[in-house]
């Protein structure tokens, strides 16, 4: 049987073993994320993207929802999905968070690879969706929300404004989730889901908040729109290396 530990809020697949038919025992090494654990993943990163994106192209059609609504959008879906699926999925829906997690040491890099490449797929299951529902002049219009720079930005200052976005909301996961003495039983994924919020606000303007490169490789990679998206790899992943690292060498207790 395969089963799945909690190790500092973070679940991880962990090495068992498999019965054959003679009784003998043959050990299985699992280094990539179960089956029901990439689903998980999946589904989450699925909704941040039909909702959230979404929110970006209902906004064509109806103004009136305006950055609040966008912002609310992406924060809530990740506020009850983090909620909903910690338990199965640890939450993983962003690899900069997942790349933060690793350089603290509680996953493997064979896990972290096989969690991104769930989380891509997500990405990119969730925009395809997207232009199954909206009318294709309007998703295209603003190329499914994919992030781009806002006017007057460059590359650098946009890496750099995805960098800090995305270290508070690696910080925040690490203090609410991960560290054993946080708050996600009392407030469960609502401190994240209220950064990403406050983080939008901010920083939409300025290079769209992504905070996750598979928020921006799913509706890129469906409308083909590549521009500045190296911004969105470089800012998130350094973002979450210094969080996980900072708070991992400061804040995380030994062993929790």
């Amino acid at each position: 049987a395969l089963k799945q530990v909690r190790e500092g809020g973070v679940y991880t697949v962990q090495d068992t073993y498999r019965k054959r038919k003679d009784g003998t025992l043959v050990h299985v090494s699992i280094s990539t994320a179960s089956l029901k654990d990439g689903n998980g993943k999946v589904i989450g990163t699925m909704a941040l993207i039909f909702i959230g994106a979404g929110s970006i192209c209902a906004n064509a059609l109806d103004p009136k929802i305006g950055t609040i609504g966008i912002a609310l959008a992406h924060g809530l879906t990740i506020a009850v999905m983090v909620s909903a699926l910690g338990h199965i999925s640890g939450g993983h829906f962003n690899p900069a968070i997942t790349i933060g997690v690793w350089v603290a040491r509680k996953i493997s890099t064979g896990q972290a690879l096989a969690y991104w490449i769930f989380q891509l797929a997500g990405g990119v299951l969730g925009a395809w969706l997207l232009t199954r529902v909206f009318p294709t002049e309007i998703w295209r219009a603003v190329t499914l929300g994919t992030p781009d720079l806002g006017q007057g930005i460059t590359r650098g200052p946009g890496i750099l404004a995805e960098a800090l976005m995305t270290f508070f909301l690696v910080f925040v996961v690490f203090a609410t989730a991960i560290d054993g003495r946080g708050a996600f039983k009392a407030i469960a994924g609502f401190g994240i889901g209220l950064t990403i919020t406050f983080d939008i606000l901010a920083g939409g303007p300025l290079t769209g908040a992504s905070m996750n490169p598979a928020r921006t490789f799913g509706p890129a990679l469906i409308t083909r729109h590549w521009a500045n998206h190296a911004v969105y790899w470089v800012g998130p992943l350094l973002g979450g290396v210094i969080a996980g690292a900072l708070y991992s060498t400061l804040f995380l207790e030994k062993g929790k």
